[in-house]
């Protein structure tokens, strides 16, 4: 084989979005307002648990690391995607490509892993609840959410230094809003064979088991909840866990299309739409569909926001 004469880049041109002038600002207003209620709500979100001794039990644990989560790679993302509707063109360096790759797979990963964590904490509220606290003791709750972040972290290295090994010697355009692997592996000018491999390996083997661990446990769920001779107890369980099924069915739908088709299939026009839903969307929805659904969240965030006036009428008084 003939050795390649690689002049490595270093520097990427993220194409964004659309490249139509008239169309930038509107959208610039419209991902800005999501990013911010993403910023607030889960943030919010966090802070509200945090607060209230009425939340301090594992599914909120866990709720407030899916939020961190979300707000973490909305942040990762987001941000330099706004630039693309401002600049004309919206330049990310070499290392700053890599790094965003790495963050943005770490937290990706680390949100699969932690809603099949979820769905296992719901399957021993609901078919267990006699025992829930005991299984779902600090120590298993603390393993539950280091071992996704631990795995996370291992994999987006990996990942994302086998990305970035590789020739880029043909162009540094990026046809996306982010440095993602399927736009990055279009530029190269090495083999990207082994690299594809790796990618449907490690999604399929991710995807696979952690919504076989989903899967499992609802149906459990589903079998206790029918077998509940309350109609209001069924409502209510039925109402906790569609909060985390609707979550998981937008957050993996998205992850599916993108990862597990064959690279043939690849449009990066139609991926890119597929990317807003889990990059810029779902961070958004996760806290409105956990608190609306929630009425203990519900009335958690009542109880902060009237303490909160409580304390701004009284410093204003004091004035």
């Amino acid at each position: 084989m003939a050795e390649i004469n690689c002049t490595q880049v270093k520097e990427f041109v993220l194409m964004g979005l659309t490249d139509r002038q008239e169309l930038k600002m509107s959208l610039f207003l419209v991902f800005l307002s999501i990013y911010l209620f993403t910023v607030i709500g889960n943030l919010g979100l966090i802070l509200v648990i945090r607060t209230d001794a009425r939340l301090n039990m594992p599914m909120y644990f866990f709720l407030s690391n899916l939020a961190f989560v979300d707000f973490c790679y909305s942040s990762v993302i987001t941000p330099k995607m706004l630039g693309n509707f401002l600049y004309r063109q919206n330049v990310i360096s070499f290392n700053a490509c890599a790094a965003q790759l790495g963050c943005f797979l770490a937290f990706m990963t680390a949100e699969c892993l932690l809603l099949s964590s979820m769905a296992y904490d719901r399957y021993v509220a609901i078919c267990n609840p006699l025992l829930y606290m005991v299984v779902m003791s600090p120590g298993v709750c603390i393993q539950l959410v280091a071992a996704p972040y631990s795995y996370s972290i291992l994999v987006a290295v990996f990942h994302a230094f086998l990305t970035f090994r590789l020739c880029y010697c043909h162009s540094n355009i990026i046809n996306h809003f982010y440095c993602d692997d399927m736009p990055l592996l279009r530029l190269t000018c090495s083999d990207t064979h082994s690299k594809q491999l790796w990618i449907f390996a490690c999604a399929g083997i991710m995807f696979v088991s952690s919504l076989s661990i989903v899967f499992i446990s609802y149906m459990y769920i589903i079998s206790a909840i029918l077998q509940m001779r309350s109609a209001e107890g069924r409502h209510k369980a039925f109402s906790t866990c569609g909060s985390h099924m609707l979550t998981v069915t937008i957050f993996y739908g998205t992850l599916i299309f993108m990862y597990l088709q064959p690279s043939s299939n690849h449009s990066l026009d139609t991926d890119k739409m597929a990317s807003v839903f889990y990059t810029v969307i779902t961070p958004v929805l996760n806290p409105l569909i956990y608190s609306l659904r929630n009425k203990e969240v519900k009335d958690a965030l009542k109880k902060f926001i009237t303490s909160r006036n409580k304390v701004f009428v009284l410093l204003k008084l004091r004035k």
